[in-house]
C-alpha cells in the first residue's frame, strides 16, 4: 500500500486547483509545520549543520522529504540528515537565493520551491503581533468567520497542549462600536504568550483572513471578562501545566512588503 502523508495530499489539493489561493496557503502551512529531513554534506555537529546543495539548471537547490524513508530512497541508503521543522528551514534559507527540493523523485508530493517562495514563507512566519488597547463592551456567539481560519486555528490550538488551560472564541463589540472576534487563551503557561499569539497570528495569515478580524487576549479563566465571555464563545479545552496571567490584546498583522494572501505558485 502506497503512503499518502499529509505533504501529499495538501500537494494534490493544490495541484488539482492551482488557482486557489486557499488551497496554495493550506501547502505552505502543511510544509512550515511538519518535520521535515533535511539532507546534509556531512553528519551534523550539535546544532550547527551544513545542508547539501545540488547546483541545478535554475540555480542551487537543498533537498528535504517528509519522512526518512523517502530520504533513503533518494540516497539510496543512509545518508547524514537534520530533522527540522518546515519553518526552521524556510528561515533559515531566507535571503540565499537557494530553492527547495521537496521529495523529488520519491513521490506524488514531489516539487521545486523557487528562492523567493522560501522567501515569502519565511516572511509569512516572522508575522508579529501588534498590542493593541481596547475595552469589551459586549460579547456574542462568532459568526463569518471563514472554515479555513477555524481549521487552521483548530490545529494551532491541537499543538499547544500544556500550555493554556483552555481556549475561548466569540464575537466582541468594543467601547466605540468596533467589531470583531476575540480569542482567548486561559490560565497560559508563563512565558508562553508570545507563542500563543504568534500561532494565532499564523492561522490569520495561512487562512488568507485580512488582519485585524480577530484579537488575542490572554485571561484568568476565573475572572469575569473571561465568564462573561465564555456564555457566548466556541471553547476548546487543553490541559495545562501550570496558570498563568498575562492580559494582552493583539492584531495580527503581515510583515511589510508582502501579500499573505497570495502565496507563491507552486511548480
Amino acid at each position: 500500500m502506497t503512503l499518502v502523508t499529509l505533504l501529499d495530499a495538501a500537494h494534490a489539493a493544490v495541484s488539482a486547483k492551482p488557482d486557489d489561493d486557499r488551497l496554495r496557503l493550506r501547502f505552505y502551512e502543511r510544509l512550515a509545520d511538519g518535520e521535515l529531513f533535511l539532507l546534509l554534506a556531512e553528519e551534523s555537529r550539535g546544532t550547527t549543520f551544513s545542508p547539501r546543495i545540488f547546483d541545478l539548471e535554475d540555480g542551487p537547490v537543498v533537498l528535504v522529504f517528509d519522512n526518512e524513508d523517502r530520504l533513503a530512497r533518494f540516497s539510496g541508503g543512509i545518508a547524514p540528515y537534520a530533522a527540522l521543522p518546515g519553518r526552521v528551514i524556510a528561515q533559515a534559507m531566507k535571503g540565499q537565493g537557494i530553492g527547495l527540493g521537496v521529495n523529488l523523485g520519491v513521490a506524488p508530493s514531489s516539487m521545486m520551491l523557487p528562492p523567493e517562495a522560501l522567501d515569502w514563507l519565511a516572511i509569512a512566519l516572522e508575522t508579529t503581533p501588534e498590542a493593541v488597547e481596547a475595552r469589551p463592551e459586549s460579547f456574542h456567539p462568532p459568526k463569518g468567520l471563514p472554515e479555513a481560519l477555524l481549521e487552521g486555528l483548530d490545529a494551532k490550538i491541537a499543538r499547544a497542549t500544556g500550555l493554556a488551560t483552555g481556549v475561548l472564541l466569540a464575537g466582541v463589540t468594543y467601547e466605540g462600536g468596533r467589531r470583531g472576534h476575540l480569542l482567548a487563551f486561559l490560565d497560559a503557561a508563563p512565558g508562553a504568550e508570545a507563542a500563543l499569539a504568534r500561532a494565532a497570528s499564523e492561522a490569520l495569515v495561512f487562512s488568507g483572513v485580512e488582519a485585524g478580524e480577530m484579537d488575542v487576549v490572554f485571561l484568568q479563566a476565573s475572572s469575569p471578562v473571561a465568564q462573561a465571555m465564555e456564555r457566548a464563545a466556541v471553547r476548546f479545552d487543553l490541559p495545562a501545566d501550570a496558570p498563568a496571567i498575562a492580559p494582552l490584546a493583539a492584531d495580527a498583522r503581515p510583515a511589510p512588503g508582502m501579500d499573505p494572501s497570495r502565496p507563491p505558485r507552486l511548480r
